[in-house]
């Protein structure tokens, strides 16, 4: 049987902390797909197709990995994608509340999906998207926490912001 793991988030923007968990996680499960979420109600600093474009140049050479965006209920999409498991990252321990009763409910709505987390390495475990978009907007160098590509569209938007 192939394990299939959707890794969903908004993504905004991708930091060195999610490539991580996504480098691990696809040493781990025969396919990830990176699923970015459309999400307009948290207001994202990028769109949806700007998001899916950094994501996938930055996790270009990991091959057994899809990046795509959806906009349907998560269990719907890990359905549409063949997939059994959702994977989640644990940065915090006060991810951890939110992040149960996520898993709880999308186990309700379908039990044969899995949810798997993961935590950081060491390194990243303080990086979070918010953190990096704060600094950036403030001029701060984000350059150790995102990837080039990363750090030259921030840098694009703060120029016409």
């Amino acid at each position: 049987m192939s394990v299939v793991a959707v890794y969903p988030g908004t993504f905004d923007p991708v930091t060195n902390g999610h490539s991580d968990l996504v480098q691990r996680a696809s040493k781990l499960f025969d396919k990830v797909i990176v699923a970015i979420a459309a999400n307009p109600s948290k207001t994202p600093l990028f769109n949806l197709d700007q998001r899916v474009a950094m994501v996938t140049q930055v996790l270009s050479d990991i091959p057994n990995v899809e990046v795509c965006g959806f906009s349907d209920l998560l269990v719907d999409f890990v359905r549409k994608k063949e997939a059994n498991v959702i994977l989640r990252g644990l940065r915090v321990v006060s991810d951890f509340e939110f992040e149960m009763q996520l898993a709880s409910m999308n186990r309700r709505l379908d039990n044969s999906i899995e949810t798997v987390f993961l935590t950081p390495a060491e390194e990243t475990s303080f990086i979070s998207a918010s953190l990096v978009k704060e600094v950036a907007l403030h001029g701060g160098d984000v350059s150790q926490f995102v990837h080039a590509i990363v750090v030259e569209e921030l840098a694009a938007i703060v120029d016409t912001i």
